[in-house]
């Protein structure tokens, strides 16, 4: 992964939690030092969140060697009651789609 992105102050729109999830999603090996960098976060607090997704099922993983391979079940639905129904696969397809087109702004804005 690259260097971890601009720091940010104030609320914002995802969870911590969703953002680990996706990271996850988008590489199944990824370390959690890339992980903490990605999201701005510390280790320690990715590997709480990481427990909290195993724990409810979200999440599993596996030892490869000296790393982690880990499974998203796509299938969950989301916890809230107000997001009854949207499961972590509708969740994860609409960050996928949103990181795909911010890195072809960043892309086209590069060559220019």
């Amino acid at each position: 992964m690259d260097a971890a992105p601009e720091s940010h102050f104030g609320w914002t729109f995802l969870t911590n939690h969703a953002r680990v999830l996706a990271v996850i999603a988008d590489k199944r090996n990824v370390r959690i030092r890339d992980i903490a960098l990605h999201c701005r976060l510390t280790e320690r607090a990715v590997q709480k969140i990481i427990s909290d997704l195993e724990e409810d099922g979200y999440l599993s993983h596996s030892r490869k060697g000296r790393g982690n391979i880990y499974r998203v079940d796509s299938s969950k639905v989301l916890r809230h009651p107000a997001e009854a129904g949207l499961t972590v696969a509708a969740l994860l397809s609409l960050l996928v789609r949103d990181e795909a087109d911010r890195n072809r702004v960043l892309q086209d804005a590069r060559r220019r």
